[in-house]
């Protein structure tokens, strides 16, 4: 199978694991619900599968898939974002270790960081990471990792991430980079030198939020091997239909980051425009700290941006609660917009951390819908926030 190095990052959404059915010939390859195989004799696999937890057809299509779009040797689909990171953390987050964490993340991701592996011995320092001084200033003798996401969640931070590599590479940790809020669509870490990327498959790799999924995607065949074992020894794999629901969503993956970055960027200068609103956080603004980097490591500015109100707290949940178009709910990346408020949904976990977000923000994944009607949707929850 051509990859993502040789032909367009559409065609390999689009075909990459992706061969047809060689019994039937069907153009879609089937969903493989069997969990487990026969074998021509005891151990000798048919093709190598064995088990539904060690290996399915349909996982595998959709680790190829990730693995040719962010330009890895291979990949790992997981149960949820979560279950992939937990698998990481295994391997390189040792106790007695350290892990250098940005200092703007997903709620659940320090959480498990901080809650679960904490009391196993791995401490944490938290870094600026767009300032690649404080990370590099953050960094011990035992430090194994660098974690950092690139737009990050919620206040769509830009970290240089080829800088970061080097100075991972240098004290002899790893770099990790959370891809879910770019996708590959829009941005490639491992050929800016990351180890690892990792996905929540649920936002914009499925895209239409209606499937469960994580991934990791390695540039090195070593750290997938070990990260592999932990994978079958702990089980946390994603389940076929999953998997082939998130195959079926990367297919489009390519038009729909296309029209999420316009949208958003429309809808972030609407709301720059706005007397209630005292800042938006969106990379495609000019204004943006990270804008010039967001525009060489990135091929779109993406459909995510953030929103704090003149009217504080108040005036942020009144807007979330007033918007009719866009739906109050957790996650993103789904073709629908959604509106969540950080504070008291995806971050409630780091209140009274170094990573607790403004009391006065709002995240807006901007989805497909027609930006007219997102524009009018936005302009009257703001006016029931001006009443």
């Amino acid at each position: 199978m051509t990859t993502a190095s040789t032909q367009g990052f559409a065609t390999t959404a689009i075909h990459a694991g992706q061969d047809h059915d060689p019994t039937t010939g069907a153009v879609i390859p089937p969903v493989h619900f069997s969990t487990t195989y026969q074998q021509d004799g005891i151990a000798n696999l048919r093709n190598g599968w064995e088990y539904g937890r060690s290996g399915n057809p349909t996982r595998t299509a959709l680790e190829i898939q990730l693995a040719a779009l962010e330009g890895g040797t291979s990949a790992l689909s997981f149960a949820s974002g979560l279950a992939a990171e937990d698998a990481l953390l295994r391997v390189v987050g040792r106790p007695g270790g350290h892990a250098v964490v940005g200092h703007d993340l997903y709620g659940g991701t320090y959480r498990l960081i901080s809650r679960l592996w904490g009391p196993w011995g791995l401490d944490h320092t938290v870094a600026d990471a767009t300032d690649p001084d404080a990370v590099r200033a953050a960094i011990r003798d035992e430090t194994s990792l660098i974690w950092v996401e690139t737009p990050s969640n919620p206040l769509l931070s830009v970290v240089d991430i080829a800088a970061l590599a080097d100075i991972a590479h240098d004290a002899g940790a790893l770099l990790v980079v959370d891809n879910t809020f770019a996708s590959p669509a829009l941005q490639r870490p491992l050929g800016l030198g990351a180890d690892v990327v990792v996905h929540s498959v649920t936002k914009y790799l499925g895209g239409h939020s209606d499937v469960l999924g994580g991934a990791l995607v390695f540039a090195d065949p070593e750290l997938d091997e070990r990260v592999r074992f932990i994978q079958f020894a702990a089980g946390g794999v994603s389940g076929p239909l999953d998997a082939w629901l998130a195959t079926r969503g990367i297919k489009t993956l390519d038009v729909r980051m296309r029209r999420h970055s316009e949208n958003a960027q429309q809808v972030a200068e609407h709301l720059q425009a706005a007397d209630a609103v005292s800042r938006v956080y969106y990379p495609g603004l000019p204004d943006h700290p990270g804008h010039a980097l967001a525009a060489r490591q990135m091929s779109g500015f993406g459909g995510m941006l953030s929103v704090s109100f003149e009217g504080g707290e108040p005036a942020a949940r009144r807007f979330s609660e007033s918007l009719r178009l866009f739906t109050l709910a957790e996650s993103l990346g789904g073709v629908e917009s959604l509106v969540n408020y950080p504070w008291d949904m995806t971050h409630a976990s780091v209140r009274g951390t170094a990573l607790e977000v403004p009391k006065n923000l709002v995240r807006v994944s901007v989805g497909l819908e027609s930006v007219t009607d997102l524009i009018a949707d936005i302009d009257q929850a703001l006016t029931v926030v001006r009443s």
